[in-house]
């Protein structure tokens, strides 16, 4: 499975990301080895996870909401759940 996530880092700014296990992009982002972004926000949070059976469509999403504003991105996370 391919899944888009979103997280919530320390200094409350939301991050968006593309990954094929959650737990242990997590983690890495949490030890400092995810994403630059992430570095010195941590720790994150998990906030928002949609889960793709394509790789193809969940990097179309992750770009999508990459696009969001940062309003639009609480509303689907107030919206959505984590998996």
């Amino acid at each position: 499975m391919d899944y888009v996530y979103i997280l919530k880092c320390s200094d409350n700014t939301l991050y968006t990301g593309y990954t094929t296990d959650p737990e242990r992009r997590i983690e890495e982002h949490n030890a400092g080895i995810g994403a630059k972004y992430t570095r010195g926000r941590g720790p994150v949070e998990l906030v928002y996870l949609e889960e793709f059976s394509d790789k193809s469509r969940a990097m179309q999403r992750e770009y999508e909401i990459k696009q969001f504003s940062k309003n639009e991105k609480l509303e689907l996370i107030r919206k959505g759940t984590v998996n």
